[in-house]
């Protein structure tokens, strides 16, 4: 089984699991991986999606044996029908999807983590631009979202350079949101992912599209988004009970419609 999948109170927990090749993707892992995003996106009891690895790496991208076998898929094969669809999938789930980054993430793994909604590394996790150490470019959306998130300079240098950034670096640079004790990673990140599976789950897809767009839309095209989906998240139910736990002064009980 190379992902490990449960729900329990409403996180979906998604575990890469090859810890014998640091978790590597292999065609098998990456369409069961898209299999599981598939779920969370459709099944009404997942309010929140937590992703994480076994052993002790998050994930090290791709199995080169796979690669690089005369009966295996091609690149763009690996990049089209494996990595893409698994970066479409986490941004368009619009539940929260955190991601736990429990040892190194190298090149796809690096990307896939910084492609959630937020992100935990423990102390002694790592990210590393591999691509250029093997003559490729960044993939799974690296050369879109780490731009966006630390700025082009630094980007530039990581991916070409192919330097290791520790998670203390990592959460200086503001490419990831919080760093944790090693034995602390997935106790905190699990918290947080159950945290927001109590909240409006509805509205938070909402803010998690709206971010999406605002990825290319200039000031007034996100205004009319903002308008947009202000107005669809008042039609909420989880908006009404919000309001009413307000003014009655009692913590609210949201259901995520």
């Amino acid at each position: 089984m190379t992902i490990q999948f449960e729900i329990s109170e409403n996180v979906a927990q998604i575990r890469l699991n090859r810890p014998d090749v640091l978790n590597s993707f292999n065609k098998e892992m990456a369409l069961a991986f898209q299999k599981v995003l598939d779920q969370c996106d459709k099944d009404p009891e997942i309010r929140a999606v937590h992703i994480t690895g076994m052993g002790r790496a998050f994930c090290a991208g791709q199995d080169l044996a796979e690669a690089i076998a005369t009966d295996g898929p091609s690149l763009q094969d690996i990049v089209k029908d494996h990595y893409n669809p698994i970066i479409a999938r986490i941004r368009g789930i619009e539940k929260p999807v955190i991601c736990a980054v429990n040892g190194v993430a190298a090149g796809a793994g690096a990307n896939i983590a910084i492609a959630c909604d937020i992100v935990f590394a423990a102390e002694s996790a790592s990210f590393i631009q591999a691509f250029s150490k093997i003559g490729l470019i960044p993939d799974s959306g690296g050369t879109f979202f780490l731009p966006r998130l630390i700025g082009l300079q630094r980007a530039t240098a990581l991916m070409m350079l192919g330097d290791k950034v520790k998670a203390q670096d990592a959460l200086s640079m503001g490419m990831i949101y919080r760093v944790c004790a090693d034995d602390q990673l997935q106790d905190e990140s699990l918290k947080i992912a159950r945290q927001l599976a109590k909240m409006p789950t509805r509205g938070l897809g909402y803010t998690k599209r709206a971010l999406n767009l605002s990825m290319f839309n200039n000031l007034d095209d996100q205004l009319d988004v903002e308008e947009d989906l202000q107005t669809k998240s008042a039609a909420t139910y989880d908006y009404k009970e919000g309001v009413n736990a307000f003014l009655e002064k009692r913590t609210p009980l949201f259901k995520g419609e």
